[in-house]
């Protein structure tokens, strides 16, 4: 599977999160902060919430971990549901290309998109309506033998 789509997706996504975040900065203090949009448990029973981040003030992309399948679960969640608008959830194991993602229009949230990630770091985030926030080399589990 060709996967240099992915790697020029990414690339974008990085590059609008930075955007993101600097555009976030200057305004941070006029604004009050939004509150989180709720984990709606989509990912399925097992799924824990393991990290979360905001994605300005639209919602909120969380990594979910499965113990029990050494899977990562992550999905994009806004803050209020509306008319259908870009959204984007995506989860990537660091050491190999293997990645995972959704990419379309929604009402309320983006995802599930599941990745096999024991043991290993992943990178994740999503986008919505043009807004992103990703976090890379996070969660980085343990191989127990």
């Amino acid at each position: 599977m060709e996967r240099r789509g992915y790697i020029g997706t990414a690339g974008v996504v990085v590059a609008l999160a930075a955007g993101s975040v600097m555009g976030t900065a200057t305004g941070a203090a006029a604004a009050a902060p939004a509150a989180a949009a709720a984990y709606n448990k989509v990912c399925g029973s097992g799924y824990k919430v393991v990290n979360q981040i905001d994605i300005g003030q639209v919602g909120t992309s969380y990594l979910t971990y499965n113990s029990a399948t050494g899977k990562n679960c992550a999905v994009t969640i806004r803050s209020t549901p509306g008319p259908a608008v870009h959204m984007y959830a995506w989860v990537q194991r660091d050491d190999t290309r293997d990645y995972a993602d959704d990419d379309g229009y929604y009402r309320s949230y983006a995802g599930p998109v599941y990745l096999d990630a024991r043991g290993h770091c992943v990178s994740w985030g999503g986008v919505i309506a043009g807004e992103s926030a990703d976090r890379s080399g996070t969660n980085c589990g343990r191989i127990t033998r």
